[in-house]
């Protein structure tokens, strides 16, 4: 065989399967999106018993780390600009604000374990205010529970 007929070969055979690829469908997007925003629900929840002393506080950074793990992510869980679930339409008709909001809100739970890190759960259960604005884009871009 030559290069050429290989490379026809073997094109040949990926174009025949792309069919064949995997895409999220519409369902699918959305459930991952609420994953994430389940994930940092829950992660909040649990810092919130930790700085009101329900039990210790040992995995306090752990929880922190994980909220900005997931806020980084956050993001990039909209861009498919599948409208439903719990996001209102609103998401993607004012994207640059929402997208603005969302980074800042990734940034803002970054310092929040340096915080964690630094200070413990005294500090965090201060800075909690500043860093967990998810009120702010809830009354904007999410439907109501």
């Amino acid at each position: 065989m030559t290069r050429f007929t290989k490379f026809a070969v073997a094109l040949a055979v990926v174009v025949s399967a792309l069919p064949f690829v995997a895409k999220a469908d519409d369902k699918d997007v959305i459930d991952y999106r609420q994953h994430i925003m389940k994930t940092l629900d829950e992660q909040v929840a649990s810092i919130g018993m930790i700085v009101s002393t329900q039990i210790e506080g040992d995995n306090l950074v752990a929880h922190v780390q994980a909220i900005a793990l997931t806020a980084s992510t956050a993001l990039k869980s909209f861009e498919p600009k599948v409208a439903g679930g719990d996001s209102k339409p609103e998401v993607w008709a004012q994207w640059d604000d929402f997208s603005k909001k969302m980074k800042e809100f990734s940034t803002r739970t970054a310092a929040l374990v340096e915080t964690a890190k630094t200070g413990g759960a005294n500090a965090v259960n201060e800075a909690m205010v500043d860093a967990l604005t998810c009120k702010g884009c809830h009354d904007i871009y999410r439907v109501k529970k």
